[in-house]
């Protein structure tokens, strides 16, 4: 049986979004872009006429993050009620085939939702294994369930999207710790030169010169790594430091 045009067009375009979503590593990944992305091609390749993603902050609560197709409206109103909460509260897909049926439901989202030409919706949750950090929502402009496949590739979708959106955290991570060390030990080496530098000008041990940073450090309140550096550059008087903690 020779197989339809239109579906090996589909599934080719498919291989070539998710070779694009893959591509998150590189230097200038920006959050919201990729997002928008993905709305987009849900779009593009869902039999969906609007999708957005929202994102968990640092407290649980759903963030906006992406949308497209008038989508955007309807993801703001979902910090109280609506599929993306229930999603993301439930770990799993929410459908509703039939928003006129979901006033009960959802009393505020469903009005506004067919308000703005929208009659069916379901939502995916963004997880990585036993992690969810958000749900990706699409909405379909006639009643009635999804087409055969369109949740699974919709999770597919979810789960590319979830997947870059950790390694970029992943990767801030990395370089925040990155920084966090080369910073102590660059702190360390100027510590290291200060206590050399006043244990030579005073002709006294290196343990008596750190005691003596030490404590005019507490004394004055100010940090160790701090005043370490005014001793290397000159801008702290050495005088002031000699006899501290004595």
């Amino acid at each position: 049986m020779t197989e339809h045009p239109t579906h090996r067009a589909r599934e080719l375009r498919l291989a070539e979004v998710f070779v694009e979503l893959a591509d998150t590593l590189e230097g200038d990944f920006d959050v919201g872009v990729f997002l928008e992305r993905v709305a987009d091609r849900c779009v593009e390749l869902l039999d969906v006429t609007a999708a957005g993603l929202l994102l968990a902050d640092g407290r649980g609560e759903l963030r906006t993050s992406a949308g497209c197709g008038g989508a955007g409206e309807l993801l703001v109103r979902q910090r109280e009620e609506g599929p993306c909460l229930d999603c993301y509260r439930g770990c799993d897909v929410v459908t509703a085939p039939d928003l006129a049926r979901c006033d009960d439901r959802w009393p505020r989202f469903a009005p506004l939702a067919r308000d703005r030409g929208f009659h069916a919706t379901y939502a995916v949750p963004l997880r990585r294994r036993a992690e969810v950090i958000g749900a990706l929502n699409l909405f379909r402009g006639a009643p009635g369930d999804p087409p055969g496949g369109d949740v699974a590739l919709a999770r597919a979708f979810a789960d590319a999207a979830a997947i870059g959106i950790l390694q970029e955290r992943a990767r801030q991570r990395q370089e925040s710790l990155a920084a966090q060390l080369q910073a102590a030990l660059d702190s360390r080496v100027v510590l290291e030169q200060a206590k050399g530098m006043l244990a030579e000008r005073w002709g006294v041990g290196v343990d008596e010169a750190f005691t003596a940073l030490r404590w005019y450090a507490r004394a004055h309140r100010v940090r160790l790594a701090e005043l370490a550096l005014g001793v290397v550059d000159g801008t702290v008087d050495s005088d002031a430091l000699r006899g501290s903690g004595s």
